[in-house]
């Protein structure tokens, strides 16, 4: 006994050393420097190291936890091991993202966790083959039909029927002869029994209006602002598109952060004008805190660019882009239910219009092959807006065009950056919108967490889709050039983005309605699939998705001649590999009209709003030229 006793100390004691050795390792794979693979000296070695150290330190993990489980050292471990890790994640989810952890925090967990379920599996296995034999029929018979559901929604080969389905009863087409692109097929589609498992939202019962309870004094702590204090009711925020000068670089990211913290001010008691803010902050009411959001209507600055419309006629007095990070294709189709009906109810049938809508204004287009450059924002961004990668000598933001030619623009973001700092290049630094809303409020949820995100009552989508209904509506006699930025779908399970939904479509329904969207092209897109490190990682419909995005365009059908080829090409390319680049160039086009077909190509010494990697869309494009070596910037192809 006594010599029993000794060795179960002797073992807790390693144990505890091996969990250290576990902790330090998962703590110095911690990502150091907030550009992470793209700014970090020493890639090769950097994502060796963080790679090894995270799935050493998870294998280690899950090996303690086997021995805590079959009681060869000690439970109370189990208290020892959470307590560190709940450190880990709050290090891991650091309020201004320095150590930038989170991405080792989920690829630590999901390895962990797959590492215990196959671990449990192969024990389950051999203890199902021991037992079979001595088992009744009874437990047969449910051993057999818990076989069959794995087999049908696991293993089975066809467990992915409908995942090349679109919209109005169409599929993606595989012609190579026609349209130069095939697409590989899934072979497993997991998320047709885990979106059953993964819906926190619905399981935590997760409700933006009680279950998000935001914090006053946080507003306080973390602000350094001489206009505010702990009695402060009404808090303005400044404009983020104000006030901010200089390069916004990789060493100091969160100066536009700092900017609106340190510049909060007390509404009430304080002379300054309170028709300055579009932002307030209102605690009069209620300790939860209400957004009050007012758009101020510039009317020098309406009628200035009315005087530049006569400049250039487009093809589309509006345009409006709706974007939303890491939303595949697949992703949006199962997701976006209604705003994709709104978008359905336009697409053409096979006898012309949809019947139930034969006068509207509208046609829209899905496209099946659209592919993303590279698996994170930083390197699609630019080529989407600035039609360059952010490598390039001369890179312009697209807003710059749209000012010349008479346009109001506005930008609005769940994420606290600039648009034009994503590209960290010296050239955009004066590039700004006229209307920008930003979310920069330290009770905002993670924008990563994989369940709704709210703020003060309300989902982010709320506050974002309520400031550009209202630039839509005050500049309703203006051109107008408008974006929504929103993170939601940038989260491995897949089920947060379906909470949007209802948001995007009640925007576009009440435009629409009130006649707002005519002569408007609508551009709904991501810019690259799901990415975030999940159960799904190692499923190969999780690799094609992240590769292929989704991207719907509703555009003004003028019902004439003059467009009706331009449409039948926009059609065609529903079927044809397009990039960031194509729609770069669509947008210019939409803009300039018949003008753009004698636009010169971008070179590194002029600027222009048309890139020469892509085509508009309202062109035949041209497979034959779309050759793999023509983009050496892809991490990878699709296309077979």
């Amino acid at each position: 006994m006594k010599n029993n006793f000794y060795f179960k100390c002797a073992l807790n004691i390693i144990a505890l050393v091996i969990f250290a050795f576990s902790y330090y390792l998962y703590y110095t794979s911690l990502e150091r420097c907030f550009a992470g693979i793209d700014k970090c000296g020493r890639r090769i070695t950097w994502i060796f190291n963080k790679v090894y150290q995270t799935i050493f330190s998870s294998f280690i993990s899950s090996i303690l936890i086997f021995f805590i489980y079959f009681r060869l050292i000690s439970k109370l471990h189990i208290l020892h091991f959470l307590i560190i890790y709940c450190i880990f994640y709050v290090i891991s989810h650091g309020y201004t993202f320095e150590d930038h952890g989170l991405l080792n925090f989920i690829g630590f967990f999901l390895l962990l966790s797959i590492i215990i379920i196959i671990g449990f599996i192969i024990r389950g296995f051999i203890s199902f083959i021991i037992q079979l034999n001595k088992a009744h029929n009874i437990q047969k018979i449910s051993y057999v039909i818990i076989l069959i559901i794995l087999y049908y929604d696991i293993i089975n080969p066809n467990n992915c029927s409908g995942w090349d389905k679109g919209l109005n009863n169409t599929f993606i087409e595989n012609n190579l002869k026609i349209f130069g692109c095939q697409i590989k097929y899934p072979k497993s589609c997991s998320y047709k029994i885990l979106k059953y498992v993964q819906d926190f939202t619905k399981l935590c019962r997760l409700d933006c209006s009680t279950s998000f309870k935001n914090n006053k004094d946080n507003i306080f702590k973390h602000s350094k602002s001489p206009f505010i204090n702990k009695n402060s009711k009404k808090i303005g925020f400044p404009l983020p598109n104000k006030g901010i000068e200089g390069r916004l670089d990789g060493k100091d990211n969160y100066i536009l952060l700092r900017y609106v913290y340190n510049n909060l001010f007390d509404i009430d008691n304080n002379t300054k004008n309170i028709t300055e803010y579009e932002l307030i902050l209102d605690f009069s009411k209620t300790e939860v805190g209400e957004y009050i959001i007012d758009l101020k209507y510039n009317e020098s600055l309406s009628n200035e660019r009315k005087l530049l419309e006569n400049k250039n006629s487009p093809f589309s007095k509006n345009i409006m882009i709706l974007f939303i990070d890491s939303v595949s294709r697949g992703n949006s189709i199962r997701q976006l239910t209604k705003t994709l009906n709104f978008f359905e109810k336009f697409m053409p049938y096979k006898g012309g219009f949809n019947p139930k809508y034969p006068e509207e204004i509208f046609h829209s287009f899905q496209f099946f092959k659209y592919h993303s450059f590279e698996y994170h924002t930083s390197g699609n961004f630019p080529r989407l807006f600035y039609g360059n990668a952010r490598e390039a000598k001369n890179i312009v933001l697209l807003t710059k065009y749209f000012k010349e030619n008479g346009y109001i623009t506005n930008y609005n973001s769940d994420y606290c950056q600039k648009d034009n700092t994503r590209t960290l290049h010296s050239l955009t630094e004066l590039e700004v919108y006229d209307h920008q809303f930003l979310l920069c409020d330290p009770n905002q949820v993670n924008y990563l967490v994989p369940y709704i995100k709210c703020l003060y009552g309300k989902m982010n989508a709320e506050h974002l889709y309520n400031y550009a209904n209202q630039f839509w509506r005050k500049y309703k006699n203006n051109r107008k050039f408008s974006v929504v930025i929103l993170n939601d779908g940038h989260e491995g399970t897949l089920e947060a983005l379906k909470y949007t939904d209802t948001v995007i479509y009640d925007y576009l329904i009440s435009l629409f309605n009130d006649n707002l969207l005519k002569d408007t092209t609508v551009f709904l897109l991501s810019d690259h699939g799901v990415v975030m490190p999940s159960l799904y990682s190692l499923n190969d419909f999780y690799i094609l998705e992240m590769d292929l995005p989704m991207l719907y365009i509703l555009v003004n059908d003028r019902k004439n001649t003059t467009y009706n080829q331009q449409y039948l090409y926009m059609q065609k390319n529903q079927q044809t590999f397009i990039t960031a680049y194509d729609i770069y160039n669509t947008i210019n086009h939409l803009l300039y009209g018949d003008k753009y077909i004698n636009i010169k190509n971008k070179t590194e010494n002029i600027d222009t709003p048309k890139s020469p990697l892509g085509q508009s869309l309202f062109n035949d494009i041209e497979q034959k030229k779309r050759a793999s070596k023509n983009y050496k910037y892809m991490h990878h192809w699709v296309c077979i």
